[in-house]
């Protein structure tokens, strides 16, 4: 008998293997209103090679038991150490503007301690033992992707406070298997931290991140496993210009059927390459 799992994401039959069934639901209030601009962002082109580069692992800023891989600088491999959880923190820190990547991580190497955020310059990088490292203190702020529970200075909480459900909307009984891949949204405008998966927008995780500096940052504990990071775009915090306004709402209008099909249009050259990003 299966499990409803909320959001578009996974439901979970005991018989055997997690199987997709998307089911979305009206997600309302402030801290589910999908910003224009991450909408702005997500239909630019993705950023380059050379730029995802620039804002990959860092490979001189993490702990001594994973590293970046030789031949794929966006993907580190943990070491299998027993009793150690182990975090990687990426090569930017960001103190303004939207910016948002995507971690790929396969769920089969997750664990019993998966956690994704993001984190000062002082936040710990290891641990003894198996533990939600990132959130565990006041400079990270992580989401267990196993127990859908969010993590801030943990080590300070009340015993008898237990830590935020992520989603918000899930019902004690619900399930929350995650895909492979998820979305990172942090906006240092805002002060923000969200999640995307399969393209739905989860609504707001964390706030009161202004005036910071924040990486990307995972902690890991299962040996071998190898998490990748890709850069997909940031928007600095001016106003946008009209141009972008108006190509977004004419992408819009022309609907993901047709946006492909741009080159077959009765326009001049020069806006078909406007329309494309060109």
């Amino acid at each position: 008998m299966g499990q409803k799992i909320s959001g578009s994401i996974k439901s979970v039959d005991v018989r055997g293997e997690p199987s997709y069934r998307p089911v979305r639901r009206e997600l309302r209030g402030p801290d589910f209103c999908r910003p224009p601009r991450l909408d702005l962002l997500l239909d630019m082109p993705a950023a380059s090679p050379e730029t995802q580069l620039r804002h990959a692992w860092n490979p001189d800023d993490r702990s001594l038991n994973v590293f970046v891989k030789e031949d794929d600088k966006l993907t580190f491999h943990r070491h299998p150490v027993a009793q150690s959880t182990d975090c990687i923190r990426g090569k930017v820190g960001y103190t303004r503007g939207l910016h948002v990547w995507r971690i790929h991580w396969p769920a089969r190497q997750r664990g019993t301690h998966a956690v994704v955020g993001v984190a000062s310059a002082e936040a710990s990088l290891h641990s003894v033992g198996y533990t939600a490292l990132v959130g565990s203190d006041s400079e990270s702020w992580g989401w267990d992707l196993g127990r859908n529970r969010l993590y801030h200075d943990g080590k300070n909480r009340p015993v008898s406070m237990s830590a935020p459900t992520y989603p918000c909307f899930l019902e004690p009984d619900e399930s929350f298997v995650l895909p492979d891949s998820l979305t990172v949204i942090l906006d240092m405008d805002e002060g923000t931290l969200s999640f995307m998966v399969d393209g739905q927008y989860l609504g707001v995780a964390f706030r009161g991140l202004k005036g910071k500096r924040l990486y990307p940052i995972v902690s890991a504990v299962w040996g071998h496993c190898e998490v990748s990071i890709r850069y997909v775009n940031g928007l600095d915090p001016e106003p946008l210009p009209l141009m972008d306004l108006c190509r977004r709402v004419a992408r819009l209008t022309l609907g993901r059927e047709r946006i492909h099909h741009i080159d077959t249009l009765p326009l001049p050259q020069t806006l078909k390459n406007y329309l494309q990003y060109q």
